[in-house]
């Protein structure tokens, strides 16, 4: 937890003058908290107790007791304030880490890591560290008023304060034990949320195959099974929060309070006892306690936090990367002569999906590949586009390795057609172009009405300014298909690839855009994996 820590707290350097400013006000907070009581204390001993209390010495001590209260409200707002904004900060900047670290991510991690686990990280474990940075906050104050009071009490009077003091051997005790005994459920009950996220996600991303094969029922019963199974592991941390935390500061900070009464009637029988020293000293233990059960409180939230940031570093500390480059700068795509030389390459490093496979592609000539499901067609394209690391031979663009290009010269010059497009929320121009600034609305139409996209996109209410909601859903697998060729062609690609591209178009469309797909091909090298005939038939080789 300590390293854990250790490397969380990194994220906070760029804010690190804010953070120090805030603790500094708590500094000066928690000295006027414990300058307060004795204010107090000096005027009933010296002046009430005496007879020599007058109304300018009543003002006078109440003015300061005031601009003491005063001073106490303008240092928590801009220390809460200082604080609060560096810790938004930080959080963002860890959450745009994390967003920018899945992406930087390998296929390989996500084939084995559901959405819904990945969601749960970038979404609910920054959340909690968002709390984290509030709770620490709040152990920092509590431990600044503890020293600040336990000092004031030792000048007031020592022996009376080591009786205080030997409750901390004890709440020492209490908070191990509190926390050896909740890690693991913590821990557990992330588990459960993560499980629970992933159910969420399969079930909403699923939802046509549910209510077509009618599992509702046991996706609902499903459901509740691991959600029983998180409240469970809820109600259990509920459980040891109820019994270790604020009920035992109560019961130990009243046991304190008896005790300072006690000693200090006790001393009355033989000493006359200052009114305003029991008042400060019943104060003290009040500011003594109050933050231990604030710190108290507060540890559960600081145990959530620090499991969320483990499993923050974990996907941090992921080296699932894609496939390193070795590359030579300027080297560049010219003629797109594909060769595979006894390219061997497997997902696990155990079981072979490609053995020796040699084939070459000459510049604007289409090779076809068909196959059986699992006879290694995708995985082909896998290792052409460097989405994985294949483990013998060698293959060759242009003469050079694939391994020398930079990876943008590769993204810029594959364009990759998918049997599933994927439509991101936005409008059809954006998801043409792709966010990429340096492409012009007359390059969208032009790439649109090369694959013959545009007869029903003029037909959209706005047209190529018309709304794309969540994953294309208004739209049919043909039309989402005609747009992620026009996505791939406004790019202009030397190399093009095509798994399975014509699968989810019917035959009606099929024959608008063969003429485009044609045109496609046209002084371009093209990889496609096809079992229509109608696709394959113009190949140069099968």
């Amino acid at each position: 937890q300590i390293q854990t820590l250790r490397r969380i707290i990194k994220f906070t350097k760029p804010y690190a003058k804010q953070f120090f400013a805030s603790i500094l006000l708590v500094l000066v907070l928690a000295i006027v908290n414990a300058a307060q009581p004795r204010v107090i204390q000096v005027f009933i001993d010296n002046y009430l107790e005496t007879g020599t209390a007058t109304q300018a010495t009543a003002l006078m001590f109440g003015g300061i007791y005031f601009s003491f209260t005063l001073l106490k409200a303008f240092l928590t707002f801009f220390e809460l304030f200082l604080f609060n904004t560096a810790s938004e900060k930080t959080v963002l900047s860890v959450r745009n880490t994390l967003f920018a670290k899945v992406h930087s991510l390998g296929m390989k991690f996500f084939d084995g890591t559901s959405a819904g686990w990945i969601v749960t990280r970038v979404t609910n474990d920054t959340e909690s560290l968002k709390e984290f940075w509030n709770v620490l906050l709040n152990i920092i104050q509590s431990i600044l008023s503890i020293t600040t009071t336990i000092i004031a009490m030792l000048i007031l009077d020592w022996k009376v304060s080591l009786w205080i003091l030997a409750f901390v051997p004890l709440l020492i005790v209490i908070t191990r034990f509190y926390q050896v005994y909740s890690s693991k459920s913590y821990s557990e009950m992330k588990s459960k949320n993560s499980q629970l996220n992933t159910q969420l996600a399969e079930s909403i991303n699923g939802m046509s195959i549910i209510q077509q094969f009618r599992q509702e029922e046991r996706m609902i019963s499903e459901f509740e099974e691991v959600n029983e199974t998180y409240y469970q592991s809820r109600f259990l941390i509920t459980k040891i929060n109820a019994i270790l935390l604020s009920p035992v500061i109560d019961l130990l900070y009243t046991v304190a309070i008896v005790v300072i009464l006690g000693l200090f009637g006790y001393n009355a029988l033989e000493n006359i006892v200052d009114v305003g020293v029991i008042y400060a000293f019943t104060s003290y233990v009040n500011l003594f306690f109050q933050p231990l059960t604030r710190l108290m409180d507060n540890l559960s939230l600081f145990q959530d936090g620090i499991i969320s940031s483990g499993r923050i570093l974990k996907v941090l500390d992921d080296e699932t990367y894609t496939p390193a480059q070795n590359e030579m700068p300027g080297l560049e795509i010219k003629d797109a002569k594909i060769e595979f030389k006894n390219v061997t390459f497997s997902y696990d490093g155990k079981n072979n999906v490609l053995n020796n496979i040699s084939f070459t592609v000459n510049p604007g000539e289409t090779v076809a590949l068909v196959g059986h499901t699992g006879s290694g067609k995708s995985s082909i394209i896998n290792v052409l586009m460097r989405f994985y690391e294949y483990q013998e031979g060698e293959i060759l663009i242009d003469g050079h390795s694939l391994r020398d290009y930079p990876i943008r010269e590769l993204r810029d010059e594959i364009g990759l057609v998918l049997q599933d497009s994927f439509m991101f929320y936005g409008t059809i121009k954006d998801n043409i172009r792709l966010l990429d600034d340096s492409i012009t609305d007359e390059e969208i139409i032009k790439a649109a009405e090369f694959v013959q996209a545009d007869r029903f996109i003029e037909k959209l209410p706005g047209k190529y300014n018309h709304k794309v909601v969540e994953r294309g859903a208004s739209f049919s697998s043909g039309e989402k298909q005609l747009l992620s060729f026009a996505s791939t062609i406004v790019k202009d690609p030397k190399i093009l690839i095509l798994d399975e591209a014509t699968a989810n178009i019917d035959t009606e469309t099929e024959v608008l855009i063969q003429e485009g797909l044609s045109r496609m091909r046209e002084g371009r090298t093209t990889v496609a994996i096809a079992q229509r005939l109608s696709t394959i038939r113009d190949a140069n080789q099968i």
